[in-house]
């Protein structure tokens, strides 16, 4: 197998980038340089790891999706799923976009550290003589910090673009221990009361936490919270996974795939060993993503998803993980008031192909623009 190179300078002027089927990268040897251009990514991304998106690709099946590679002496350097998109948020306007998903939380694409520069401007070259109908190439998802999006700005210096969606979401990052963390975002008054409802819920039966970052009974744990979160009201709306085969076949395929990586954590808060509160953590070091998580909706004069939460912790006390994800929205009532450290994403709309196209997108990127993208 071959490594990634450790210098993106030594191997920039044989770097090319092509669009590939990912059918055809769902190979054993494929998925190798894939991994290991993963274990290297500036921007650790799960949702965009071999065993997430072949398992998102193969569920979901999308009709117009290709895996833009950045290759340079037979080593994957950098990887994004694009879609020749014919609508934007409920608009017939044809574009390129960064493929992602309901389930897929992060839209950064794998890069090697230090290929940063390298990627984006072989990506969009790639974009300006690949355009097709589209009027513009838009990146949904991305971290608005960092190495990867520092050099995307530099890039976009000579290209019109417009940030057209902003937003700040829960993270967990803190060097206090998790007792310490709990009591800072916490009030006494708050801390004293999920006490009273662990000593009322420990009243009702037998109440213990089951974690695990291996395969240990994982095809139950999965039914498990498929049946705990369509029995609450992600089911009455018809959004749970277990609404739609494809979902379901998603969670099922990437949990499976994700602990076979070394990638999944699972917490269970059950009462006499039926499980009433659950959740699955992404662990791609140095970042974690708190990926799903359901309760018993029937009890919740007890909190037992806070009450889980206040188990997640934990991840404080873990020295590979330096900040955690929430993979919620922005302003979530529940982790907000938990987690209070903040990671901001957006949306980034870029003009492409040639001047009278980047003309057009321009005219429209102005009524979109939130605002510098600074």
């Amino acid at each position: 197998m071959l490594a990634p190179p450790n210098s993106a300078s030594d191997h920039a002027q044989g770097a090319i980038l092509r669009a590939i089927d990912w059918r055809d990268m769902a190979n054993p040897e494929a998925i190798a340089r894939w991994d290991a251009l993963a274990r290297q990514a500036s921007e650790p991304n799960p949702f965009l790891e071999s065993w997430y998106l072949l398992a998102s690709l193969r569920a979901l099946q999308p009709a117009r999706v290709q895996l833009w590679c950045l290759e340079s002496d037979g080593a994957l350097i950098g990887l994004l799923p694009v879609e020749a998109a014919r609508s934007y948020y409920g608009r017939p306007i044809p574009h390129l976009a960064g493929w992602t998903h309901p389930n897929s939380f992060l839209g950064a694409p794998l890069v090697i550290r230090g290929a940063e520069t390298l990627f984006w401007q072989a990506l969009l070259r790639f974009a300006d003589t690949h355009a097709g109908l589209g009027l513009f190439l838009h990146l949904a998802d991305l971290p608005l910090s960092g190495a990867l999006a520092d050099a995307l700005r530099s890039v976009l210096a000579a290209r019109p673009h417009a940030l057209v969606w902003r937003e700040e979401r829960a993270m967990l990052a803190s060097p206090l221990s998790p007792e310490a963390y709990l009591e800072d975002s916490m009030s006494g008054k708050k801390r004293k009361e999920l006490r009273r409802q662990h000593a009322r819920l420990s009243e009702t039966g037998e109440l213990k936490v089951e974690r695990h970052r291996d395969a240990t009974d994982l095809p139950l744990w999965i039914e498990q919270f498929l049946t705990l979160e369509a029995a609450g009201w992600k089911g009455k709306a018809g959004s749970a996974l277990a609404c739609r085969p494809d979902t379901a076949a998603l969670f099922r395929e990437a949990l499976t795939g994700g602990a076979q990586a070394g990638r999944l954590e699972r917490l269970a808060l059950t009462l006499d060993g039926r499980p009433i509160a659950m959740l699955a953590n992404l662990l791609t070091p140095p970042m974690g993503f708190s990926y799903k998580t359901a309760f018993d909706e029937g009890l919740s004069r007890f909190s037992p998803g806070v009450l889980l939460q206040r188990e997640n912790l934990a991840l404080l006390d873990d020295d590979t993980i330096a900040a955690c994800d929430s993979c919620a929205a922005a302003d979530h009532p529940m982790i907000d008031h938990i987690w209070r450290e903040r990671r901001a994403v957006g949306r980034v709309s870029i003009g492409i192909g040639g001047a009278l196209r980047r003309a057009l997108f321009k005219k429209m990127a102005k009524r979109e623009r939130q605002e510098e993208w600074k």
